[in-house]
């Protein structure tokens, strides 16, 4: 793209309607602002406390748990039938 180009687009972009009349770097600091007060309520309102205060599980265990290694998957015996169901088995939480 020759300067000539590129100088002409960005003139273009220049021209482009503000949000306000305040100074460009007053309005980037105060949209800063707000995006990170409604991130704050956000994460104050979803991921702050737990749903149950009263639930403990041993370190132990969750490690246990998590470093386990996958169970492997159930094969079904071949049938007849044209639907199958099967049974899934969870942890228990």
């Amino acid at each position: 793209m020759p300067i000539s180009a590129w100088l002409l687009r960005t003139h273009k972009l220049s021209r482009l309607p503000r949000l306000s009349q305040l100074p460009l770097g007053m309005e980037i600091t105060l949209l800063l602002l707000l995006k990170i007060t409604l991130l704050f309520i956000l994460a104050r309102a979803f991921f702050s406390e737990p749903q149950a205060k009263h639930m403990h599980m041993p370190t132990a265990l969750v490690e246990q748990h998590l470093l386990a290694s996958a169970p492997a998957p159930a094969t079904l015996p071949a049938s007849d039938h044209s639907s199958t169901t099967t049974e899934v088995t969870h942890a228990s939480h």
